[in-house]
Parts: C-alpha cells; sequence; structure tokens
C-alpha cells in the first residue's frame, strides 16, 4: 500500500536525523536540542478519528508533538528539517480520499418521499419508522399527500466519495412519460465521524442528490394525438455538514415535476464500531 510505503520513508528519514550511533564514549546522556524549533502544522481536511491517525502517524519522527482535534492543529518541537519532512507528510495525507482520511465503515438509508399539496384520494400507509417524519412535514409545511417513493441503503467509508446512479421505482400515481423513467445520480461524501460520549456523528464534505424527471412537453400523431412528445427536468439537492447518527434527518426539498408535488430526502446514519 502507499501508506506502507509513505510510513517506511518517514521512519527511514527520521531515523537518519535522530539515530547516529556514537563513535565514542559519550559525553552527556541529556540530547541536545540545539536547531529546534517549535512550528505549528494546520490540518485543513482531516477530522475526527483521521486526524488522530495523522497525528499518531507523525510519532515516527520521534519529535515532540501535541495535537488538537476541535482545532485541527499539530504543534511540533525538532530539527528544522525534520518539520519540514513532517509537513510534507501532511500535505501528503490531509487531502479527501487518502489513505489516512479513510476510516470507518458507515451505513446510510436513504428514504425519499414523493408529496403533494393536494389531499390524498386513498390513506396510503407509510412504514412505522417513517410515519413520525410524515407527520412532522404535514404539519410544517403545505404538503398533505406523503408517499413512500424509494428506501436506498448504502453503505460509505469515512474520507471516501460514493457515485451511484439509479433508475427510480415509478410509483401508479405517476405514470411513466412515453415510457422514460426517472434517474437519480447521488453522490456523497462523508469526511469524518466523531463520537462524543455513546453519540456519534458525521461530517459529510458533500451530499449531493440530481434527479432527471421526465415532462410531456407536446403531442403529435394526427387527430388523436397519441404520441408524446418529452424532455427530461433536471432537479436537485446539495448540502452539507454535520448529522447525528441513529435519528432520521430530513435533509431538504426538491421541486417535483409539477408545481404542487415535491420529493423530500430523508437519511438515518449508523457508524460501525
Amino acid at each position: 500500500m502507499r501508506l506502507t510505503a509513505i510510513v517506511m520513508a518517514i521512519a527511514m528519514a527520521a531515523n537518519f536525523a535522530y539515530g547516529q550511533s556514537a563513535a565514542g564514549e559519550t559525553k552527556s546522556q541529556e540530547p541536545s536540542h540545539e536547531g529546534y524549533e517549535a512550528e505549528v502544522i494546520h490540518v485543513k481536511t482531516l477530522t475526527g478519528d483521521s486526524f488522530s491517525r495523522l497525528a499518531n502517524l507523525l510519532s515516527v519522527f520521534q519529535a515532540q508533538i501535541r495535537s488538537d482535534a476541535n482545532l485541527r492543529t499539530i504543534i511540533v518541537y525538532a530539527p528544522k528539517d525534520v518539520v519540514a519532512q513532517m509537513r510534507r507528510v501532511v500535505a501528503e495525507l490531509d487531502t479527501p480520499g487518502s489513505e489516512a482520511a479513510i476510516g470507518r465503515n458507515i451505513e446510510m438509508t436513504l428514504t425519499l418521499l414523493r408529496c403533494s399539496t393536494k389531499a390524498p384520494a386513498t390513506t396510503t400507509n407509510l412504514p412505522m419508522e417513517i410515519e413520525p417524519v410524515a407527520k412532522q412535514l404535514r404539519a410544517s409545511t403545505q404538503y398533505k399527500d406523503i408517499q413512500l417513493w424509494d428506501v436506498i441503503p448504502l453503505r460509505l467509508q469515512e474520507g471516501k466519495s460514493t457515485t451511484q446512479d439509479m433508475v427510480m421505482p415509478n410509483p401508479e400515481s405517476a405514470p411513466t412519460v412515453a415510457g422514460q423513467p426517472t434517474i437519480m445520480n447521488l453522490r456523497i461524501t462523508p469526511e469524518a465521524a466523531t463520537r462524543k460520549g455513546q453519540d456519534w456523528s458525521v461530517r459529510f464534505g458533500e451530499l449531493m442528490l440530481d434527479f432527471k424527471i421526465p415532462i410531456v412537453t407536446g403531442t403529435f400523431g394526427g387527430p388523436d394525438k397519441n404520441n408524446v412528445q418529452y424532455s427530461f427536468q433536471n432537479v436537485g439537492l446539495k448540502t452539507a455538514g454535520d448529522f447525528m447518527a441513529g435519528q432520521k434527518t430530513v435533509l431538504g426539498k426538491v421541486s417535483g415535476s409539477e408545481s404542487d408535488t415535491a420529493i423530500f430526502a430523508v437519511i438515518s446514519l449508523k457508524v460501525l464500531d
């Protein structure tokens, strides 16, 4: 692995800087700090466990290190050339998708709800775990008819982006346009998973849903006009931030194909130890 090669390289560098063999008798057992300097290294990307892995990796330099995950700062006290080597290691690993950034596995359930301001023609039973969310939406928005569109389980990894394209199911209440289904593209980047006590939260650098929804633009085919012209309407949702595990969170609303419809995205998270 590339990370193994990096570890070996910086270990050799550290031994070169610190591991001189005594040619004769040592006059003093006290290490010399001549040429040492204190430097602050700011970590821009890595957080949580990823930050801790980076700080632990730097210990091979045998320098004096103090780190603070909340400030994302590492303070080192070492010779100038060793500090420069440590900065190079941080610059290489402090990037999204690096081996230092990839960590815990995360189970995410994405639930999509099709909603309308019109009163429902028939009563639709929602899954028990989604009903409280639907109740909240009915109370806080103008949408009264809330139907389950799809439930999508996802397996994510801390520090690694996931991209997926999928064909959405066609509900009976919204038949296809000329046989064309809705296409969804999702891109999700969980930057870090952090635990406070027994509670986990996940920081997403990007959480994006894009929909291509077919809509009718005209008809043709003689007097009956039984052929449909259509195009695709592009709508989407993009957000970022910290989300608690173990609870359902409404990400936001995506405009539907009609003015009185919308799509709500709901997520639930579980961080695997």
